[in-house]
């Protein structure tokens, strides 16, 4: 292992161990724990340079807020690619690789990308989890209603949602069974509707041109509504919208036995696998073209 291999392992463990083992499950309901969970990651952003916009709203009785991390070269930029991962958890787990895990790749994303000439934004939604999921109030869907209201657009969003758990036999639902899918789960996986597979398809290339992990991919039609496990996340607010977004997942529940459970903890976590997800992705992120004009 390389000694920057070995940091970002370390920084990555972090990350979870704060916010699966200090802080827990991360709901409104549960004391402070929402916004010590939006505190670390503010804080994580900034320290990796970026400008940190809070979002803040209400649910049922509480404040609730994305955060918008912007790197300092794309600070003027209305058009952009977007990182985002949710940073609450259902209660009575702690949220390890849901959604932990994805926030860490989405903060070590943040240090590695903050020298991108790119356009880039990095969010950490809130309120992914039920009750709020699909709803108005959902993180992602009240961001995407702000987006063109302040004369935004989005070139392509990148949605992680749990990064972190690799598995010796990998499951799938019986649509997918025989499409020649690995039968290891050893993978990341990377989804995308039929609005964004050319997104998809160069993203994907990128990510397995860098050579880290095994990367497989998925294109669903009608925006995943004929296999609704494929919109279990903030990628499906982009998708409704017709605009591209990708969700990149260990496969959720169909690996991981901890999904929304007690024993999702840090310890359960493949942290080699998360930082081959990270060096993929900024990879992959690195070689994207440069958002075409917006028309008219």
């Amino acid at each position: 292992m390389s000694p920057s291999e070995a940091g970002t392992i370390e920084r990555l463990r972090h990350d979870v161990a704060v916010l699966a083992g200090e802080i827990g499950p991360r709901t409104p309901w549960l004391g402070d724990s929402l916004a010590r969970a939006e505190a670390h990651v503010a804080g994580a952003l900034e320290a990796a340079g970026l400008a940190v916009e809070r979002r803040p709203y209400r649910f049922l009785g509480h404040e609730v807020a994305n955060l918008v991390g912007v790197p300092a070269a794309s600070r003027k930029s209305k058009q952009w690619y977007l990182v985002g991962a949710h940073y609450d958890s259902v209660a009575g787990t702690p949220g390890a690789d849901d959604n932990a895990s994805a926030v860490a790749v989405m903060l070590e994303l943040a240090r590695r990308l903050a020298d991108c000439p790119l356009p880039l934004r990095f969010l950490a939604f809130t309120l992914e989890e039920p009750p709020a999921f699909g709803t108005l109030w959902q993180g992602s869907r009240r961001f995407c209603r702000e987006v063109r209201r302040r004369g935004e657009r989005s070139a392509g969003a990148i949605v992680l949602e749990m990064v972190g758990f690799t598995a010796p036999v990998q499951p799938y639902p019986a649509v997918l069974r025989d499409r020649g899918y690995p039968a290891t789960g050893d993978f990341i996986g990377v989804i995308g509707d039929r609005a964004s597979q050319s997104f998809t398809e160069r993203l994907v290339a990128g990510m397995k041109a860098a050579g880290t992990l095994p990367v497989e991919s998925l294109i669903v039609p009608l925006r995943g509504w004929l296999l609704p496990i494929a919109r279990l996340s903030d990628h499906a607010s982009f998708w409704d919208r017709g605009w591209p977004a990708v969700m990149v997942t260990d496969t959720a529940f169909l690996r991981n036995p901890n999904y929304h459970q007690p024993s999702d903890t840090p310890d359960t976590l493949d942290y080699g696998f998360m930082a081959g997800v990270a060096q993929a992705l900024e990879a992959a992120i690195r070689h994207l073209p440069p958002p075409e004009p917006a028309a008219g």
